[in-house]
Parts: structure tokens; C-alpha cells; sequence
């Protein structure tokens, strides 16, 4: 067996070990192997390795000093597979994102600040740039603190994050299809990239009202099956050819908020499976989405009376299966299509650090499915 130096965290609702780049070997392919044996995916518990036997809990950080002028470390986002042989390195995880910061201090990259310590982050998986707002007293990273999040229990300190200039981050459009609202079989959805790329429906255009629980979704295999026609159809008008293999686009099904103060209520999919609540990359793109004129979530927001017409909203609140999610919006000269940043605030945990044990690479390395970095 060989073993890599490792720190397993939480990062906002999900989890799962922080690695550094000069650990792994420089090919992908490599990389990926060794990914696929830590967490032991290939079997529905994971049970050969530390991944949770859910896609949340089914991710991995690597992290490493950055050679960007602006920028601290690098962060490289993999998602693993439970049940398959694949790793789709191409979309960006905001949870995990969460505890980058604390990583990065914690292992000696960034040199801790007495209060507050700005750790300055890009991410490979989209080339763009993010502020890590991470409590910092006494030159100590604080993990303690009374801000709770939807979906993680108990409370912890808050650390703020800050994405700058997400628009377009995989295809390079905020619009990919040009358009802000397409038709796909007869139902009206936005394709949105903002942060990471999305297929935007409202859940009534597919029979549901919204509000079912994620079990009941994931049980449902008509639906599934549809989605994944409409998501497919989706990848391939967003200029992103065949997604089958692919995270990404990702499906988000919107409906009315329940409580008056909300703006939205969301069912997000990874892209299988209903999130149990929502991912960062997939709330900013929603967010993104309220603003644009003429999008299936503009139009909602317009009609439940959230948003009047020609105006932008930069407060936003999304209702998800486990609770909500607030957000920042800011924009240059209150242009929908010239989104400066997005804010939000979430929380991490270190849970242990040590070294990680995995299979000496086998005769089949690197026969399995992977999503490069484009």
C-alpha cells in the first residue's frame, strides 16, 4: 500500500480529504486511480476507502502553492463516483471550497493574519479567482463560532467567500445558447454558466410542484430519465457536446418560495441525484439567473412578485430540501450581464490529518472515465 499526507474536512455540506498537488503524480489519469482507490468508490458503501457512499461526501480537494499573480494557492476540485470508475475533474465544488482557506493556513501555504486572513484562491477546475475570508484570532484558525448553515448540524465560525467575475467560467458565456430562454421536447428552460453551468426548469414543466423531497425525486425514474434527455440536449446547445459522461450540465427545478422573505425555492441535481440541499457553484448560477432578463427564474421572480421588471435583485434566498441559502449579488453599473461577485457565507470543520493509504496502481490504470480540466 502507498500513503499520502492528508487532512479529511468538512467544507460547508460537504466533505471529504484535502491533499496536496506535489503528492500526486503530475499525469491526470494517475491521479484519478489513486483518487478512485481512497475513496474506494466502485461499490455503493465505498467501503474500501473514506467516501461516504454519496456524492457529497464522494469529493476531493487538492490543493498547492499558486504560480497566479493574484492568487495564493490552487484549488482542483474532483468529483469521484460512488458506483463507477469515474472522476470528473471539470466542474468546481463552493462547499469543499469552504475549507480551502483553513487547509491552506493550517498546512503552512498561507501565513495566518491576526483576526481575519484573507486566503486568496484559484480555482484550475474554472480559471477563476475567489477571497476566503477565514476567522483567524490570535494567528489561529477559528473553527468554533455560533453561524450555522442549512444542512450541516450545530454551528461553527463563519468564513466568507467571495467569487469574482463568475460569468461563463466553463463556456466562456453567461448566455450560452445565446438566449435566455431555449425550448427542449416542449419545455421551457434557461441555460445558465455562472459559476458552473446549468439547466434551469420550473418544476411544474415536468409534473412536479416543487416541493418534493429528494428522496421522492431520486425515486423516480421517469423523471430522472427525462431530465437526463432535457440535461443532455442542454450540454450539447451550451456548446459542450456529448455530457453524457459528465457532471456537468447540472439540473436545477424551481418553484415559489414558501416563506414571503424568500426568492426561490430550488431542487438541485449532482446531476443523478436531488442534492440535499444545494450546491455553492449551482445557487450562484440561480442567482445569476434571477437577474437575467427574460430567464425562466426572472420571469418567476417577476411573477411571485420577488423582483420588479428592469431591476436587480442583490439579495437573494434560496429555499432548498434542508433549509436556505442567502447570497450577495454585485454588479458593475447594475449591468445583469456584468456580474462582478457573489458572496455568501458557509462554514468548516477539521475532523482528522494523517496519511492516507491506497492501492498500488494496477494493470488497468487508467481505464475508467474522466472529465479533464478543459
Amino acid at each position: 500500500m502507498n500513503s499520502i499526507p492528508c487532512v479529511i474536512m468538512r467544507g460547508g455540506t460537504s466533505r471529504g480529504p484535502f491533499i496536496r498537488m506535489k503528492d500526486l503524480p503530475s499525469d491526470q489519469a494517475q491521479q484519478a486511480d489513486i483518487l478512485l482507490s481512497l475513496m474506494g468508490s466502485g461499490h455503493a458503501l465505498q467501503i474500501d476507502g473514506i467516501g461516504g457512499g454519496d456524492p457529497l461526501t464522494s469529493k476531493v480537494a487538492i490543493v498547492e502553492r499558486s504560480s497566479h499573480p493574484d492568487a495564493d494557492v490552487d484549488y482542483l476540485f474532483a468529483q469521484v463516483d460512488v458506483v463507477n470508475k469515474r472522476v470528473d475533474f471539470n466542474p468546481n465544488c463552493g462547499n469543499m471550497l469552504s475549507a480551502v482557506g483553513p487547509y491552506a493556513i493550517e498546512t503552512g501555504l498561507v501565513e495566518p493574519q491576526d483576526g481575519t486572513t484573507v486566503v486568496k484562491v484559484h480555482n484550475l477546475n474554472t480559471q477563476r479567482l475567489i477571497e476566503c475570508h477565514v476567522p483567524t484570532p490570535g494567528k489561529q484558525v477559528q473553527y468554533e463560532g455560533s453561524v450555522t448553515i442549512s444542512g450541516v448540524p450545530g454551528s461553527a465560525a463563519g468564513i466568507q467567500l467571495s467569487f469574482l467575475d463568475i460569468m461563463g467560467s466553463k463556456t466562456g458565456q453567461l448566455l450560452p445558447t445565446g438566449n435566455p430562454c431555449d425550448e427542449i421536447e416542449g419545455v421551457e428552460v434557461s441555460c445558465i454558466d455562472a459559476a458552473t453551468p446549468i439547466m434551469l426548469l420550473r418544476a411544474e414543466s415536468v409534473g412536479l410542484t416543487g416541493q418534493e423531497s429528494p428522496a421522492e425525486l431520486d425515486n423516480n425514474a421517469a423523471l430522472l430519465t427525462h431530465l437526463e434527455t432535457l440535461r443532455r440536449e442542454a450540454g450539447r446547445r451550451m456548446g459542450m457536446g456529448d455530457v453524457s459522461q459528465s457532471v456537468l450540465p447540472k439540473v436545477v427545478l424551481i418553484s415559489s418560495a414558501e416563506a414571503a422573505s424568500n426568492t426561490l425555492n430550488v431542487r438541485y441535481f449532482v446531476p443523478h441525484r436531488c442534492h440535499k440541499a444545494i450546491a455553492v457553484t449551482g445557487a450562484m448560477a440561480v442567482a445569476a439567473a434571477i437577474n437575467v432578463p427574460g430567464s425562466v427564474a426572472n420571469h418567476m421572480a417577476i411573477s411571485t412578485q420577488k423582483l420588479s421588471a428592469g431591476q436587480l435583485l442583490s439579495q437573494i434566498v434560496l429555499e432548498h430540501p434542508s433549509g436556505s441559502i442567502e447570497l450577495t449579488a454585485e454588479y458593475r453599473q447594475q449591468n445583469a450581464f456584468d456580474l462582478a461577485r457573489v458572496s455568501l457565507i458557509r462554514t468548516a470543520r477539521k475532523i482528522m490529518s494523517g496519511q492516507i493509504f491506497y492501492a498500488a496502481t494496477s494493470k488497468e490504470a487508467g481505464n475508467h472515465a474522466i472529465e479533464t480540466v478543459d
